[in-house]
C-alpha cells in the first residue's frame, strides 16, 4: 500500500531520483525517461477523459491504471531479483495486452476501413486521443531504446506498442465511426 504523508522529500535537489529497488540514478536516465514519458501520457488520457463518456471513459480509466503499473514495473531495474523483493513486484502482464486486443478488434468492426492516413482531429476527443497516441509511441521508442542497455519487461513494450494501436482505433471511433475523420490528401497544397 502507498501512504504519501509528505509530498516533498528534497532526496532529489541534486538531481538523482531512487528506484523501486532504492536504486539512485539521475533524473535523465533512460529508464526514469521511459517510466516518465508514460506518466506524461498517464496526465493526457486524463484530459482525454474530460471530453469520453460511457464505454468509451471507462477504457480510458482501465488505461490509466495500466500505465501506473507500466511505471512500477519499469521503475523495478532487475526482474532476476524480483523473487528477493520484500513485497512481489508489479508487472506488466500479457493478460493486459490480450484485452488491449480484445478492444481495438471490438472498436475496429464498426469502421470502415481506411483508404488514406487520418489527420489529428475531427472532434475534441478525437484530437486529444491522437496526442495520447503520438506520446504512447514515445514511450514505446524511450522502452526499445532501454531495453538495448537494460532489462526492460517485454510485456510493457507490448503493452506501449498496442496502446498506440488503440489510441488510433479509438479516435476513430471518437470521429462518429470515422464518419468525420479528417484524411490527409497527398500534395493537396503545392
Amino acid at each position: 500500500m502507498v501512504v504519501l504523508s509528505k509530498i516533498y522529500t528534497r532526496t532529489g535537489d541534486k538531481g538523482d531520483t531512487a528506484l523501486g529497488d532504492g536504486q539512485r540514478v539521475a533524473k535523465h536516465s533512460a529508464r526514469v525517461s521511459a517510466y516518465g514519458t508514460s506518466d506524461e501520457l498517464n496526465a493526457f488520457v486524463g484530459v482525454a477523459r474530460l471530453e469520453a463518456t460511457g464505454e468509451m471513459d471507462e477504457a480510458l480509466a482501465r488505461i490509466q491504471n495500466d500505465l501506473f503499473d507500466l511505471g512500477a514495473d519499469m521503475c523495478r531495474p532487475d526482474m532476476a531479483k524480483d523473487a528477493e523483493a520484500e513485497y512481489p513486484p508489479l508487472r506488466m502482464a500479457d493478460a493486459q495486452v490480450d484485452r488491449l486486443e480484445a478492444e481495438i478488434d471490438v472498436m475496429n468492426k464498426e469502421l470502415e476501413p481506411l483508404r488514406s492516413f487520418v489527420l489529428p482531429g475531427g472532434s475534441k476527443l478525437s484530437a486529444h486521443l491522437h496526442v495520447c497516441r503520438t506520446v504512447a509511441r514515445r514511450a514505446e521508442r524511450l522502452a526499445t531504446e532501454l531495453a538495448t542497455e537494460e532489462e526492460v519487461n517485454p510485456a510493457a513494450v507490448r503493452y506501449l506498442n498496442r496502446l498506440s494501436d488503440w489510441f488510433f482505433v479509438a479516435s476513430r471511433v471518437a470521429n462518429d465511426n470515422g464518419t468525420r475523420d479528417v484524411l490527409w490528401v497527398p500534395g493537396a497544397n503545392r
